[in-house]
């Protein structure tokens, strides 16, 4: 599980590469438990709130960034 803090702390491109790999991850477990091979059901629980605490931080800086007046 990742924290808020780690999360935070990175940058945008870091961010989208989380995303993509926690999506990756995402996708192999739910084969594998289709196919009946996955063992480690927590962990299907544990990569979709990782994947929701990405998205909410990148949104939130995206509103932020929307939010500041342009000088």
């Amino acid at each position: 599980m990742t924290k808020i803090g780690d999360i935070r702390v990175k940058t945008p491109d870091e961010l989208q590469a989380q995303l993509l790999d926690l999506r990756k991850e995402q996708f192999n477990l739910r084969f594998q438990r289709a196919t009946g091979q996955l063992e480690a059901t927590g962990r299907i629980k544990v990569v979709r709130r990782d994947i929701a605490r990405i998205k909410t931080i990148m949104s939130e800086r995206q509103r932020t960034a929307s939010a500041q007046p342009k000088a």
